[in-house]
């Protein structure tokens, strides 16, 4: 018999079980489910782990039966297991599908209610916010769904509390709208857990601003990230962030939001837990790993585009807050890069089959 929740899923049920130990995601996709739901909520999982140098979070993808299941799209994916094979999950998101169904959800809806009273937190994506309200887990909770469908539900479920919000946290459940609306909750989900939001705010920065390539300026800044803005927390940031070259002294940048240093230094430690000169020094150095990585630039160059007064300085800076010197990233980013290009190639190119043999001795090309 199960002993309830443990304590740290109690207090934060986004966080899994806590220590070292990674939390683990299941993510049931449903017949017809929305391909672009279900990338949009487990690639932040992944940059969470990628920016942590370290398994935050583990993903398992399930289906009712363990069978392949295939996408609104006609893409089909082949899960990792069964349901009722996963072995214990902290969370669970169910990727619901486009309609939704007019019947056949039984055996989902006493699935999920397994999971509820094993403590597992609970999600749905697009339309998986539907199987949670069937199974009576709604009950109570704010949510929300694809905007197609909330008529459909507030039908079926008129008490239930539904929002137009693109994602709505509320204690042990969460859901979202449709289209890419799951980024910004597991965005908010990392905050939430183990990663915190400084992982978070570097998820946002690659699924936002990464994508759009590297010369634009269309970042989601940590003030976005954070629920706990302020007005003159944004004002400050934004005048850190547009004087990168020659950076402000905290006297002028108090100054002009007619702030007192002090009030400038406590505002930070209150909202971000660090120091506005910690900050800033953070954005300078993620301005120069940009140009450093994305670009040819020399690294002379970037030293003074990012306001640092010489290279040692700058050097010691960014190993300290990378762990790893300027020079050995570049190369490091150098080397993946082609390591990717080879990959991409190899891919492409058709594979030629050995003497006598058949299409099954064909090399298998990774892709």
């Amino acid at each position: 018999m199960s002993s309830g929740p443990a304590p740290d899923r109690v207090s934060n049920p986004w966080s899994g079980r806590g220590g070292e130990a990674p939390a683990r995601f299941g993510f049931l996709l449903v017949p017809g489910f929305t391909l672009v739901g279900f990338g949009a909520a487990v690639d932040p999982l992944r940059l969470a782990n990628m920016v942590a140098r370290r398994t935050l979070y583990q993903c398992v993808t399930l289906t009712l039966d363990g069978a392949p299941v295939r996408s609104s799209a006609g893409v089909c994916v082949t899960p990792d297991c069964a349901a009722a094979d996963a072995r214990e999950l902290d969370a669970v998101l169910v990727i619901g599908p486009n309609p939704l169904p007019s019947s056949g959800s039984e055996a989902i809806v006493h699935w999920l209610r397994d999971q509820a009273r094993k403590g597992v937190a609970l999600g749905g994506v697009d339309t998986g916010s539907y199987f949670l309200a069937c199974a009576g887990l709604l009950d109570g909770h704010r949510c929300t769904i694809h905007w197609e469908d909330m008529d459909a539900l507030l039908d079926r479920f008129p008490r239930l509390v539904v929002s137009s919000k693109l994602y709505e946290v509320d204690r042990n459940r969460a859901s979202c709208s449709g289209g890419i609306a799951p980024v910004e909750m597991m965005i908010h989900l990392i905050g939430l857990g183990g990663g915190g939001h400084k992982i978070a705010s570097a998820v946002a920065e690659l699924m936002i601003y990464e994508r759009r390539g590297p010369d634009e300026r269309q970042r989601t800044a940590l003030r976005d990230v954070a629920a706990s803005s302020h007005p003159k927390l944004v004002e400050a940031i934004k005048l850190m962030e547009c004087n990168i070259e020659e950076p402000l002294a905290m006297e002028e940048i108090a100054t002009h939001m007619q702030f007192s240093a002090r009030q400038l230094e406590r505002l930070f430690r209150e909202t971000l837990q660090c120091t506005p000169r910690q900050y800033y020094l953070q954005l300078r150095l993620e301005r120069a790993r940009q140009l450093l990585t994305r670009t040819n630039r020399p690294i002379a160059d970037i030293v003074m585009a990012c306001g640092f007064v010489s290279f040692a300085h700058f050097s010691h800076r960014y190993h300290a807050g990378f762990g790893i010197s300027p020079s050995a990233d570049r190369r490091r980013h150098t080397a993946e890069g082609d390591r990717l290009a080879n990959l991409t190639a190899d891919a492409r190119a058709p594979a030629e089959p050995a003497p006598g043999g058949g299409a099954d001795d064909a090399p298998d090309t990774g892709a």
